[in-house]
């Protein structure tokens, strides 16, 4: 640079310095935290994943020696290591817990959460006060991972690794399918609770500043109404942990009071979110604890930082202890100390005998947290983890002592103490419905581990065993379907209200199955009862006449034919605008029994608010916008936003609304029934401006600005896609001139991705 454009040795045009790089705050959630966050459907993204695009994990799984893997695994569970010693030699207790974290985030609720993606790798979920120290047990099974590579996710690898730590402490393990597929990035759209200081100084946090306070986040202020016992206990939905930063239940009871009643009733609630029921619940407890300790040898406060806050020179590794070892003897976890059996590495049933032959008082661990020990002295004891001719007292944590004052857990206890064969298989089942609850259908699991049992929370679904429809008898079907007089809007909004059932986040759901003919789904008000039960019967005569024309072995399932009515509506709806377009159909469904669905978990799929079909109940409480619970479900539908915009505005002109007041909502047409881009031109026109009806701003009117004359009603969730800067260029894209025939072209192709959703045993 010139002496001439000097001043002073600085230079004038690029500053002196440097405030900001990307990411740095504040960015668009600080300036505006109400922002629908559209981007938030565009999650993991196939540039954050370095594999190859061809490649396909179930082949390079299928091709793996799962035995030699095995082998591996067990041997570096016995094999102890200086820079993270195992207690009691056996890194098998540690390892259950990492794989029992990993899969206790899920819940039935949103199907979000467990194991399947590996998010225990990504914050937040890395750094959760729950999680202290797994990222020792995930940096310890490296090597594996490095040698085996792309053969195995990391999701596979840490339940694989829970299992085998059962395994070669005496456990017989149920089973293990392999075929969870790793994420690539932290997921920034699950919500896990309202718990937290955004948009607040640090300093205001209960516990003092957010970094080094390995509790920041432990609490449960706005999650829950009432108080453990009254009749208006409540946890707020979706979420199942009880507190924050936790995988189920604080450990010293229900708001740190060491109540064991108290603890039960949160026990129940959070396990019962996660998809157990009470024998489940005991025997996961129970089973758990059989093996491994708790450790709380530090005071909280001297504790470093979680992962995501941890040094640069950490490496990933958080919570650093800097008393007296740092680990072993001196590992510092949850703060409560000891462990809950004689011998920690075998299976037994002295968890329960202990629980229940001697009396408990409570007491505090090293670092004051509440625990309980025997009050006879003669009970036995528990060696220590580390070191040699020293032992200490049992342990019982207040979550423990609930199993035995709560009637119902009381009970099942008791059944597990006197056949432990029977408690043994109740663990194993319970274990395995735990790392494999959100794997979806049986038909997604691959490896020579898969159990030949078809389970109820599996969601089965009759094997396909006759000749499916061709290409001339779909073509025949869709006439027939026609002629019934059925209209487009009633035979696309069944098939829709049985597709978009299915979630992306459990693999729950869907089509197939047919499930929306049976309870709890045929009943459900946003399907339209009435509705249902009119097409639903319409189409089993069709099937019956089908079925019985023909001479060999070929038949037609009513879930395809609830798919196909729905693919002929659209194509009618298509015409009728002027456009000719086939929407794809791949048949190969069948119909599920009532045997085969587990109605009281079904009933978690069942919407309170549906944007989809301009459903919202007035019922229930809400902390949280329609139109948000809209972006909600088209994330667990796997939209992107160009499709969440082109099937929104197509399923208004064809009028599939609920029955309700919102039922004419949205509708922005003079000719329901016909797949137009009326919804987006109306929306989008100057000529109108848009009048809230009520206070809340929950309904509006579209009226000519000239006249003042009402043309349309509105709700939040079809405003959206004006209002939001995003959605309004995709609703002005399909509006302009040319945006009829992409429109259409574009809804075909997100509605068969719907449809298809559930479809595992077609390859795509």
């Amino acid at each position: 640079m010139s002496e001439e454009i000097k001043i002073g040795g600085k230079c004038p045009f690029a500053g002196n310095t440097v405030g900001g790089a990307a990411g740095s705050e504040p960015t668009l959630p600080h300036w505006w935290p109400n922002r629908l966050q559209v981007e938030l459907l565009h999650q993991n993204p196939r540039e954050a994943n370095p594999q190859d695009k061809d490649f396909n994990y179930a082949d390079a799984f299928n091709k793996l020696d799962l035995a030699e893997l095995k082998k591996d695994i067990k041997e570096l569970l016995t094999t102890s290591v200086d820079w993270w010693p195992s207690d009691y030699g056996n890194y098998g207790p540690q390892m259950i817990r990492m794989a029992w974290h990993s899969a206790g985030t899920y819940r039935i609720a949103d199907g979000r959460g467990g194991a399947g993606a590996a998010m225990q790798r990504f914050a937040p979920i890395n750094s959760w006060w729950d999680n202290g120290n797994v990222d020792k047990s995930r940096r310890l099974l490296w090597p594996i991972k490095q040698k085996y590579g792309e053969s195995i996710s990391w999701a596979d690898l840490i339940v694989l690794t829970g299992n085998c730590s059962l395994e070669i402490m005496g456990f017989p393990t149920f089973g293990f399918a392999g075929g969870r597929i790793d994420a690539w990035e932290p997921d920034t759209l699950t919500y896990w609770g309202p718990e937290g200081w955004f948009g607040k100084k640090p300093e205001d946090a209960p516990h003092g500043p957010l970094e080094g306070h390995p509790d920041q986040m432990v609490n449960r202020d706005l999650r829950w109404t009432g108080e453990a016992g009254d009749e208006d206990y409540d946890l707020e939905a979706p979420l199942a942990a009880s507190n924050q930063a936790l995988i189920y239940v604080d450990p010293e009871g229900s708001a740190k009071k060491g109540i064991p009643e108290d603890s039960a009733v949160d026990i129940r609630i959070t396990f019962g979110r996660m998809a157990m029921n009470d024998e489940e619940t005991v025997a996961l407890i129970a089973g758990g604890h059989a093996f491994g300790k708790s450790h709380g040898m530090t005071p909280p406060d001297q504790i470093g930082a979680a992962p995501e806050g941890a040094p640069m020179e950490a490496q990933g590794l958080g919570w650093h202890n800097p008393r007296g070892k740092g680990k072993a003897e001196d590992t510092m976890t949850n703060g409560i100390e000891g462990s809950w059996t004689p011998n920690p590495t075998v299976w037994d049933n002295d968890y329960l005998e202990s629980l229940f032959k001697f009396e408990w008082k409570q007491t505090r661990s090293p670092v004051g947290s509440l625990q309980w020990t025997p009050v006879n002295t003669d009970a036995p004891r528990t060696p220590d983890a580390h070191l040699k001719g020293v032992d200490h007292p049992l342990m019982m944590m207040t979550s423990d002592i609930a199993l035995k004052v709560d009637p119902s857990y009381h009970k099942i206890c008791e059944k597990f103490l006197e056949d432990f064969d029977y408690f043994t298989d109740a663990f194993s089942r319970a274990w395995y419905k735990l790392t494999h609850r959100d794997m979806g259908p049986k038909s997604r699991y691959l490896g020579p581990e898969v159990p030949k049992e078809n389970l109820i929370w599996q969601d089965p679904i009759p094997v396909v065993d006759f000749d499916l429809v061709d290409d001339n008898d779909i073509a025949k079907l869709k006439d027939r379907i026609l002629d019934t007089g059925l209209s487009v809007s009633e035979l696309i909004g069944v098939a829709w209200g049985a597709a978009s059932t299915f979630r992306t986040s459990d693999n729950r759901g869907g089509a197939n199955g047919a499930r929306i003919r049976l309870a709890p789904q045929k009943d459900w008000p946003v399907n339209n009862p009435g509705e249902v039960d009119k097409v639903v019967n319409t189409l089993e005569g069709i099937k019956h006449d089908f079925d019985a024309a023909q001479s060999g072995g070929k038949k037609v399932a009513l879930a395809d034919l609830i798919v196909l009515a729905g693919c002929a509506g659209v194509e009618k709806s298509a015409r009728d605008a002027g456009i000719n377009v086939m929407v794809p159909f791949t048949p190969g469904r069948n119909d599920a029994t009532v045997e085969q669905t587990d109605e009281q978990t079904f009933r978690w799929l069942e919407p309170v608010s549906d944007g989809f079909r301009n459903f919202h109940r007035h019922d229930v409480k809400y902390n949280v916008s329609p139109e948000r619970i809209f972006l909600d479900r088209a994330a667990l539908l796997g939209l992107s936003a160009p499709e969440w915009a082109a099937l929104t505005g197509g399923l208004r002109v064809l009028d599939i609304n609920s029955d309700g007041h919102y039922k004419q909502h949205g509708v922005f047409t003079h000719k329901p029934g016909v797949l137009t881009n009326d919804f987006f031109v109306n929306l989008t026109s100057p000529e109108f401006e848009w009048k809230k009806v009520d206070e809340e701003g929950m309904e509006f009117t579209l009226d000519d600005r000239e006249s003042g004359d009402t043309k349309f009603k509105a709700t939040r969730c079809d405003l959206i896609f004006g209002a939001n800067a995003q959605l309004r260029q995709l609703a002005e894209f399909y509006a302009q001139k040319g945006g009829h025939e992409k429109l259409v072209k574009d809804f075909v192709a997100a509605w068969n991705k719907v449809m298809m959703h559930d479809r595992f045993d077609v390859a795509g």
